[in-house]
C-alpha cells in the first residue's frame, strides 16, 4: 500500500473513532464551542448564587442584617473565586447601582443592563433573560453571558430597600463609604451575573 493512502486511511479510522472517546462535555464542546460555554456559564452563575443565599440566609439566622453585611463582603469574593476556578471562567455579579465598587460594569455590561432594564419595564419575564456575545477589544475576543438578578422581598431589601435600620446603615456606610445599592423594591432590577472567559 502507497504511504500516503496508508495515511489517509489511517486519519480517516482516528478520526472516526475520536468521538467514541470523548465524554460528553468534550463532545458538546467539539460540536458546538458556544453552547457548551452557556451551558458552563449557566451552572457556574447557578453555583454563585446558591452557594451566596446559602451564607447570607446563614447570617441573617445567627445576626441579622448586620452579620450578613460581613459575610457578603468576605465569603462573595470567594465563593465567585471557587465558581471561576470550577468552571474555567470569570464569574462575578455587577449593578448599575453597585455597593462594591470592584463590581462597576464594563461599558458593555452597562448597556446590557440597561437592556435588561428596558426589556422588564416593558413587562419581559426576567427569568428568560439573558445575553451570550463574544466580544472584541483589542484584537483579543472574550465570551460574556450575563444574566439579571431581581430584588425579592426578604432578605433583599433588609440592606437594599429604601428603609434601613440604623445599624444596617451605619454597617453599610463602614463597609462601603461610596456604597449606591440602596432605595430598591421589591421586583427591581438589582443587578446581573457576569461570566467571561478567553475565546481561542
Amino acid at each position: 500500500m502507497h504511504v500516503t493512502t496508508f495515511r489517509r486511511l489511517a486519519l480517516t479510522a482516528a478520526t472516526a473513532i475520536m468521538p467514541a472517546l470523548l465524554t460528553p462535555v468534550q463532545a458538546q464542546e467539539a460540536a458546538d464551542p458556544q453552547a457548551a460555554r452557556i451551558a458552563k456559564a449557566r451552572e457556574a452563575i447557578k453555583g454563585l448564587g446558591e452557594g451566596l443565599k446559602e451564607k447570607l440566609l446563614g447570617a441573617m439566622k445567627e445576626g441579622g442584617p448586620v452579620a450578613a453585611l460581613d459575610v457578603c463582603k468576605v465569603e462573595a469574593p470567594k465563593i465567585a473565586a471557587e465558581r471561576s476556578a470550577a468552571a474555567g471562567l470569570e464569574v462575578g455579579r455587577t449593578a448599575l447601582k453597585v455597593r462594591n465598587p470592584a463590581n462597576a460594569p464594563s461599558e458593555t455590561e452597562r448597556k446590557v443592563l440597561e437592556d435588561f432594564a428596558k426589556q422588564i419595564a416593558g413587562g419581559a419575564d426576567s427569568a428568560k433573560l439573558e445575553h451570550v456575545a463574544v466580544v472584541e477589544e483589542g484584537g483579543k475576543k472574550s465570551f460574556l453571558y450575563m444574566k439579571p438578578i431581581m430584588t425579592a422581598g426578604k432578605p433583599c431589601l433588609a440592606c437594599h430597600g429604601s428603609e434601613l435600620d440604623p445599624a444596617v446603615a451605619a454597617k453599610i456606610k463602614e463597609l462601603y463609604p461610596s456604597d449606591q445599592a440602596t432605595g430598591f423594591n421589591a421586583g427591581d432590577l438589582r443587578g446581573a451575573f457576569v461570566v467571561t472567559g478567553k475565546v481561542e
